[in-house]
């Protein structure tokens, strides 16, 4: 999600009010919580050292993946704290054009370090639980994007918080690397801006382009990625948000860096926007979706928070852009773009952005 969005929605708008109520996800953790069985650490108790799988979710961006894969499998190899770590690709380009890139970055001496899957479905929530199901024997599942590049000791810092932590989710930062440098609007509006939390805090919820998850947990608590959310992004919002709200802990490790590609077609004003319209709308439907109570009254409350927000603060970007101040211009504008997609967000209009085809929006 946009950073800055993200962050100036959480503090105004955010209720948080945490009430239970039947689903599913709530019903098996109290049910984990009456056996003794912490939500938070379900791994078994054999003593056994964890097997780790780092998945790679790819969409026709092979030269990233051959950049990538190397150094995934490098970490991979040596990383300490489990019985075995490999690396997966799950290949969600329709003409399986990932294939090539993969077998050349096997390496010959452990080609079970690295493995290739084609899933043919299009969206990101499809690449996710097919990874889900690649890992139905492993311990702990990380998600990195194709986008990303991983800084050193980054999968040991993952794995230690994780063991230290008594967690089920470790996340960590993922700072920007632009391709051109931006302009100043684009740097000023904070679109790109990487999580930021003391080292060990305890996060509400978490992007999975940097994300450790302890498979017990996931599996007790029978989480998915939510196809709804297949081709509109916010689909690691509403599973990371479940599994707080069931009681698993997430937390930050410092040390776990993952650099964030932003290349020219990203770094601009219009592509800003667009992503702060697809997150606000993201951002109500995953709260109302995680919500208690009746939805009406959570839609029109939603619909009426997004309404003003884009309201003060566009007349907010139009008194910056008449001071000729670019950075509250920026911020401003991006968060009234955000305020207009909790408005259509709040009635369940979904913006894609991972579409390959057609409409950007439909219900």
């Amino acid at each position: 999600m946009v950073g800055a969005f993200r962050e100036v929605v959480r503090a105004r708008w955010s209720t948080g009010r945490r009430c239970p109520r039947d689903s599913t996800v709530e019903a098996v953790a109290r049910s984990g919580r009456r056996k003794g069985v912490p939500v938070e650490h379900a791994l078994n108790g054999t003593g056994a050292l964890p097997r780790l799988t780092v998945a790679v979710l790819t969409f026709r961006r092979n030269a990233y993946l051959a950049e990538l894969l190397p150094a995934l499998i490098e970490q991979a190899r040596s990383c300490r704290g489990v019985q075995r770590a490999r690396v997966l690709v799950v290949d969600n380009d329709p003409d399986a054009g990932a294939a090539g890139t993969v077998e050349a970055a096997r390496p010959a001496q452990a080609p079970d370090t690295l493995l290739g899957v084609h899933e043919p479905e299009p969206g990101i929530v499809a690449g996710r639980n097919r990874a889900l199901e690649e890992c139905a024997e492993e311990d702990l599942l990380v998600f990195i994007d194709d986008d990303e590049i991983p800084g050193d000791g980054w999968l040991d810092a993952l794995v230690e918080a994780w063991g230290a932590g008594g967690c089920a989710a470790v996340t960590g930062p993922t700072p920007p690397s632009f391709e051109t440098d931006p302009d100043p609007w684009v740097s000023a509006s904070g679109a790109f801006d990487s999580w930021q939390a003391q080292d060990g805090a305890v996060v509400w919820s978490a992007d999975t382009g940097n994300l450790l998850l302890d498979l017990a947990v996931v599996r007790r608590l029978r989480l998915r990625f939510d196809p709804r959310y297949g081709l509109t992004g916010g689909e690691d919002s509403l599973f990371t948000r479940q599994l707080t709200r069931a009681g698993g802990v997430i937390r930050f490790a410092c040390g776990a860096v993952v650099t964030k590609r932003v290349p020219p077609g990203r770094a601009n004003r219009r592509w800003v926007l667009e992503r702060a319209y697809r997150s606000g709308s993201s951002w109500a439907r995953v709260r109302i979706d995680t919500a208690c109570g009746r939805r009406l009254p959570l839609r029109l409350a939603y619909a009426a928070k997004g309404a003003a927000k884009a309201g003060v603060d566009g007349l907010r970007a139009v008194v910056a852009t008449a001071r000729g101040d670019v950075g509250a211009r920026a911020l401003h504008e991006v968060s009234s773009r955000g305020g207009m997609g909790m408005v259509v967000g709040a009635f369940d209009v979904r913006v894609r952005e991972y579409g390959r085809a057609g409409s950007r929006s439909r219900r």
